[in-house]
């Protein structure tokens, strides 16, 4: 197997809802994310995936996160946009358009700081 992985990045703003905390208050972050994808074989020019469909994928997902409010977006105005939930948000849009019979999108990971990250896979 396989296994590739870019960065990427966006900057929204959220709240998180059921917390007692400062994080229930309106505030942004500088979101970086990693998208690592699984492929079984190589193509003649022996890619499993072109980084650049990686990233353009990821990037398309993106654009619709990046500079708003989270909780006014459909997926998150019933559930909390919490780091978490962002990379599972991330992980299942990235699996419908990307995974075949020979790519698999296998985790994302989505930094909300330099020092916190929060990860979402099937296993």
């Amino acid at each position: 197997m396989y296994r590739l992985t870019i960065h990427t990045h966006f900057a929204a703003a959220h709240n998180l809802m059921n917390y007692q905390g400062d994080c229930e208050n309106l505030h942004g972050h500088n979101w970086k994310v990693e998208v690592t994808v699984a492929a079984r074989e190589l193509d003649k020019a022996g890619l499993g995936i072109d980084f650049k469909i990686l990233k353009k994928e990821t990037n398309t997902m993106l654009d619709l996160l990046d500079h708003k409010y989270l909780n006014d977006l459909e997926p998150f105005r019933e559930l909390s946009p919490s780091s978490e939930n962002i990379a599972r948000f991330l992980f299942d849009k990235l699996s419908d358009r990307l995974n075949s019979d020979n790519i698999t999108v296998e985790k994302v990971n989505v930094w909300e700081s330099d020092h916190a990250c929060a990860s979402y896979s099937k296993d």
